[in-house]
């Protein structure tokens, strides 16, 4: 079974096509309601570590050893895993962060994670 999941900055519009949307950033983005937001679900606890956060620091180069890390704590974190494969495998679902980077993030890191979960 193929799963859908997308990644979005919470600074992209809202879309309804975007299907179930989870915040999975450990602090809520500034200058946002809930409203604005739209998320469905804030998974806080699925984020980083705040010391592994704190350590990556969003550099790229550190990138393979953030996504070894993080996933060891996913790992530990069996049952908020298993929550969003059970949304993943009722349709769409949006990991939506806050950083800057759209290309080395939790929630890119998260959706591989799931997807080779999903398969396995």
């Amino acid at each position: 079974m193929t799963i859908d999941i997308r990644v979005k900055r919470v600074y992209e519009p809202f879309d309804p096509a975007d299907g179930f949307r989870v915040l999975v950033d450990r602090v809520w983005p500034r200058g946002f309601t809930k409203e604005k937001l739209h998320a469905d679900l804030w998974l806080r606890d699925i984020a980083p570590s705040a010391g592994l956060r704190k350590w990556y620091c969003h550099d790229p180069a550190q990138w393979p050893e953030f996504k070894a890390h993080y996933f060891a704590e996913l790992d530990a974190n069996k049952e908020l895993v298993g929550q969003l494969l059970q949304k993943a495998k009722q349709g769409r679902l949006t990991l939506l962060y806050a950083a800057r980077d759209t290309e080395f993030n939790q929630a890119v890191a998260l959706k591989e994670y799931l997807t080779v979960k999903s398969t396995a």
